[in-house]
């Protein structure tokens, strides 16, 4: 990764797309499929430099952003069930400085003096399987994996066969409570029950072999028979929770503790909460006894203890202000690189993939690793052949570091210039680095991924339009493009009698198709994957047009430079110049003309409706300005937001109302002139009251 940040709102942009792809891609491996292709440390570097690129563009963050997604979507078979509360994801710290700055903010955002005491708990960061094991009436009724954040799979069935997950809560807990954390494979167990699974194998060749502790416990945690995950040696440990009917205490410490009397095991290297110095304390000498032990940990999390500062910190994006987790430095080994492969992702991105002589690297045996680009690649100066060494932090494929072998006389090895799924010309856009193939939905590659993208659970959502099943369709020629989805009706006596086809299957199907078509304005729009425009940026683009033919019509008059309809974009808080044009180059497209006439052809999104906690600023644009002096321009733009409110940066015409503290200047003096209302900071506090 370059150490300087991109000069231009347009480098900045392209960057950020290819960081969400790229950690998009990853968080399926390593959540969903238990097939991590990097290490942790590689992953954090590509978090790190895509906050470190937001920070210094905010105007320019995709609604999309990894900073504002957890996990990855469920995939599989297990059913699919919401939670509650979501299951958040911690930010990370590398280094002791690093933790103080994000003590230090925490203090900010509390409008505490920098010297003020917070207490903070630490804990390991157990390598493992989140999940979320919810109690009714004190019995066990549901535990879900944290999948996405938001949908999890649900595995009841299979945590009932944990011995350290009780059946039931004594009388004196809440009513309803969802305790959370970690499912997890002892290293002894682990290495025994490969050994086993070796034994017990009709082929030892074809024996399955887990390739570490986490996904030897994922993969048993995830079994549709429950009588094999009973078999398989897994353990639990608690370091939270989710819905609850009444908390037991005000502080972490004493909600953990309540947790531990209930019959949880909780890690004996809990620290209730203590000062920095503690924590820090605490960091060192759990690194230190790392190695002796019996499972497996990637670092320490430390909390805001007392439980009112953590509902007043809340979140930012998929991460809670109020936790960080504090990792360990990398570790490392030597191989040879026996070749590069490209892959092809969904949006044509060609990804260099280095295929390793296997080598253990901290009891891990790795084969594969990514090479991110064309500049890494020339950065490194691999080539097959090549002695490299590589980098692991956590239970997972590790990052090449350094090529010792560079110096030798072999020719560089050459970047592809054509795709190798449609030998289209593949080419890097101007200010990009990525290379991408040029075919679109005529690329066999592209097109599975896309069409994948457009059923998934965050666009049109169809079930039974997996992988397996978009693959058969494409390859017998019955769809090329998200209006084929509709038209599979046409097919269906072919279909029936085919292998895994029974009528009662295919009628399944062509149900829950028609069941999509009157979708969603703002997951028909992400579905189509226009550059730029992810989920969240969809909603907002809706809830500015309404209907999708207002959005193309507004992009399409931008383009033509027609002022009234770039003021209506600027308006959407978020939605930069980067999101508008790429919407403009969209439907400039003759090809995407075709694709999206031909789609709403085919169904018919009703206008998009957003459901908004009812206050007073509902509806409304509202702008922050001056120091606010009871809580940070943070509070106050989630409690906007959570009103139903959108908060804008400047003031206009569209805005409705002025928030001014003390110093507020410009901004003030426009909202005077154009006559718009203003209150101070006691005004807005009675606004929020109101609304409840």
């Amino acid at each position: 990764m370059a150490e300087t940040l991109p000069s231009t709102d347009a480098d900045a942009a392209a960057e950020l797309d290819r960081l969400a792809a790229e950690i998009a891609h990853h968080n399926k491996l390593y959540h969903a499929d238990d097939a991590p292709e990097i290490s942790d440390a590689d992953y954090d570097a590509l978090m790190r430099r895509n906050s470190a690129i937001e920070a210094a563009f905010p105007h320019l963050v995709r609604a999309d952003s990894p900073s504002v997604k957890v996990g990855a979507t469920p995939t599989g078979s297990l059913a699919k069930v919401a939670h509650a509360r979501p299951m958040f994801s911690l930010d990370n710290a590398f280094d002791d400085e690093e933790v103080r700055d994000w003590l230090g903010r925490v203090r900010r955002f509390l409008n505490l003096a920098e010297d003020a005491e917070v207490p903070i708990t630490a804990e390991p960061k157990i390598d493992g399987l989140s999940c979320s094991i919810r109690y009714e009436n004190w019995r066990l009724v549901r535990a879900l994996t944290r999948g996405d954040g938001q949908v999890g799979e649900d595995v009841t069935a299979n945590v009932r066969t944990i011995g350290d997950i009780p059946a039931a809560l004594p009388p004196g807990a809440p009513a309803v409570f969802e305790v959370r954390g970690e499912i997890y494979m002892e290293k002894a167990a682990f290495a025994a029950l490969n050994a086993r699974l070796l034994t017990e194998a009709e082929d030892p060749e074809k024996a399955r072999q887990f390739a570490n502790p986490r996904n030897a416990a994922a993969g048993s945690l995830r079994q549709k028979d429950a009588n094999v995950t009973a078999s398989r040696p897994l353990r639990f440990f608690a370091w939270g929770w989710g819905e609850a009917s009444d908390v037991p205490g005000e502080t972490q410490s004493a909600v953990i503790a309540a947790i531990r009397d209930w019959g949880f095991p909780v890690t004996r290297q809990f620290q209730p909460g203590g000062d920095l110095d503690a924590a820090l304390a605490v960091y060192k000498a759990i690194e230190a006894e790392r190695a002796d032990l019996p499972f497996d940990i990637d670092g320490v999390v430390y909390k805001v203890d007392r439980l009112d500062w953590q509902a007043r910190l809340g979140f930012v994006g998929r991460s809670p202000r109020w936790g960080l987790a504090h990792k360990f430095p990398a570790e490392r080994a030597q191989t040879t690189l026996l070749d590069i492969d490209i892959q092809v992702g969904r949006t044509g991105k060609l990804t260099p993939v280095a295929k390793l002589e296997p080598v253990t690297v901290g009891g891990v045996v790795v084969r594969n690793a990514t090479l991110h680009n064309a500049d890494e690649i020339a950065r490194l100066g691999v080539r097959p052949g090549d002695r490299v060494v590589l980098q692991r932090a956590g239970d997972v494929i590790p990052q090449i570091v350094e090529n010792l072998t560079r110096d030798d006389a072999r020719a560089p090895w050459t970047f592809p210039d054509h795709c190798p799924e449609c030998r289209s010309e593949a080419v890097a856009e101007e200010g990009e680095v990525d290379v991408r193939c040029t075919g679109g939905l005529i690329c066999p590659a592209q097109r599975l991924e896309r069409l994948k993208h457009f059923v998934s659970r965050g666009a049109l959502d169809i079930d039974g339009l997996g992988e397996k099943t978009l693959f058969e369709f494409l390859d017998l020629g019955w769809i090329r493009e998200p209006a084929d989805i509709f038209r599979l009706a046409a097919h269906r006596d072919e279909l029936v009698g085919r292998d895994g086809w029974q009528a009662k299957s295919v009628d399944a199907l062509l149900a829950a198709i028609n069941a999509r078509r009157t979708p969603d304005a703002a997951r028909l729009l992400f579905g189509l994957g226009i550059r730029h425009v992810g989920a969240i940026t969809a909603r907002d683009l809706m809830k500015m047009f309404v209907e999708l033919p207002a959005l193309r019509a507004a992009a399409e008059a931008v383009r033509a430079g027609d002022a009234e309809a770039i003021e209506r974009f600027a308006l959407i808080d978020g939605v930069g110049p980067v999101v508008v044009e790429a919407l403009g180059d969209f439907f400039h497209e003759p090809h995407n003309q075709q694709l999206w006439d031909d789609l709403l052809n085919e169904v018919a999104p009703p206008p998009f409706v957003v459901e908004t906690r009812e206050s007073r600023v509902s509806g409304k644009t509202v702008v922050f300005t001056g120091a606010l002096e009871t809580l940070s321009r943070d509070e106050a733009k989630a409690q906007a937001e959570s009103l139903g409110a959108r908060v804008a940066g400047s003031v206009s015409a569209k805005t409705d109302l002025v928030v001014a503290g003390p110093g507020a200047g410009s901004k003030l003096k426009k909202a005077a002139e154009l006559g718009i209302e203003v209150i101070d900071e006691a005004g807005w506090a009675a606004i929020v009251s109101a609304a409840g």
